[in-house]
């Protein structure tokens, strides 16, 4: 099974995919909507295969699921559908709790 991290935070979402060296990244910010989020993940990753998504979400998780607005970023993440979005189960925690998807230093 193929899982695709990603971390949004409050500058850059940062993605990686299981057998993947290095990860790729996209702006983030006030604007970022879940919307804008899932677009420009599928088109940074569009030619990597992967299974499911482990999602790190800048701000509290309940049940799976985001329960409050993130400060840092644009609105719609409570109620949004990420399972359609990326046509795979989703897996959502504190991005805290995120395995580290920086690159590595050298």
């Amino acid at each position: 099974m193929t899982i695709l991290l990603i971390d949004i935070g409050g500058t850059q979402v940062k993605i990686l995919a299981t057998g993947q060296e290095m990860p790729r990244t996209f702006p983030s910010g006030p604007t970022l909507t879940p919307d804008s989020m899932a677009s420009g993940v599928q088109k940074v990753t569009e030619d990597w295969n992967y299974d499911v998504v482990a999602m790190g979400y800048p701000g509290l998780v309940l049940g799976g699921r985001p329960p409050l607005e993130p400060h840092n970023l644009g609105r719609g993440w409570v109620g949004f559908d990420y399972e359609a979005a990326f046509g795979r189960p989703v897996k959502i925690i504190n991005d805290a709790a995120m395995p580290n998807v920086s690159p590595p230093k050298r």
